[in-house]
């Protein structure tokens, strides 16, 4: 159903590109996948760019509803960030294609995949069955939460777009400069409201935080879904309790666009448990609404929780 609609959300909104106007000439149109995207392409394009994020901060970029605008925007950019690793396999292939936009394209000059070079966490060393659930053959698409791959992810923007704009590099390296200057600060102060929970054990609902926690030295111990994009069972819930219990872990991190009935009754199993929703994208809450706010924002709830479950 979410494909037939898809494609008729792509049919009507062909026909209305091959009606319209192109856009204003002298900004780069940049479109992006999703507001993190977003945000790290105007901290670096500044004034020089108009940016369109699809995928908005509360939804789950793995599945997004299809919109006419969506197409419009795509069919008029001279530039696609992607966040790749198949994160949006369902829905951009058939987007790019119906956008009649060649300089967009996977292998075109105009379509950059920000994952190309970022650390990668999670590269699958076995061959992929539909038994281990939703996993992405070329490793877990979450690297953005990590503020050293928005580092490279701007690099990859800068390059890029000074590609595309040669008599702006020295602008957009002036804003690459400023930007990661700021994103230096800001892990430092980070860092140490991270520092008195470095090992603690918690709970995921889904795959989405490998990266961050990593970065601030918290351990994953088990996931609220039995595997990737499995809903929950009975059976896991009650051994996800128990182990939980035998390893002292207390906090529960859910993301926005996922049912807080079950973490919320895994907690109330394990005597001082948590449940904390965290933003895991620009937009996920009214007040975040760039990068670096995104790691406050988040950071602010964790280690608050942290500090009540833990008593540090």
């Amino acid at each position: 159903m979410r494909i037939r609609a898809f494609i008729i959300a792509l049919a009507v909104a062909a026909a209305v590109v091959a009606a319209s106007p192109a856009y204003a000439q002298g900004k780069l149109n940049v479109v992006t996948s999703t507001e993190d995207l977003g945000s790290i392409a105007r901290e670096v394009g500044g004034d020089k760019v108009s940016v369109t994020a699809l995928a908005k901060g509360y939804q789950d970029p793995h599945f997004v509803e299809p919109k006419p605008s969506f197409i419009l925007a795509v069919s008029r950019a001279n530039l696609y960030i992607a966040i790749g690793r198949e994160l949006e396999i369902g829905w951009l292939p058939p987007l790019l294609n119906s956008s009649r936009n060649a300089k967009i394209q996977p292998g075109a000059n105009g379509y950059l995949d920000a994952s190309q070079n970022v650390r990668i966490l999670e590269i699958p060393t076995t061959q992929i069955t539909r038994a281990m659930g939703d996993v992405h053959p070329s490793g877990n698409p979450h690297y953005w939460l990590e503020p050293g791959n928005g580092r490279r992810i701007a690099q990859a923007v800068r390059d890029k777009l000074s590609e595309l704009s040669p008599a702006n590099k020295a602008f957009f390296a002036q804003r690459y400069d400023d930007f990661d200057a700021r994103l230096a600060a800001a892990e430092k102060r980070w860092d140490a409201t991270m520092a008195p929970y470095k090992g603690t054990k918690i709970v995921t609902y889904h795959r989405s935080w490998p990266n961050f926690m990593e970065r601030f030295g918290l351990e994953v111990m088990g996931y609220v879904e039995p595997k990737p994009g499995i809903p929950p069972s009975p059976s896991h819930t009650i051994e996800l309790i128990a182990d939980m219990k035998a390893q002292g872990a207390k906090l529960i991190v859910v993301e926005p666009y996922f049912d807080l009935k079950t973490p919320q009754a895994i907690a109330n199993q394990v005597p001082g448990a948590k449940v904390v929703v965290l933003a895991p994208s620009v937009g996920g809450e009214k007040q975040v609404t760039d990068y670096l706010q995104l790691f406050d924002y988040d950071l602010n709830l964790l280690s608050t929780a942290l500090k009540q479950v833990t008593g540090k």
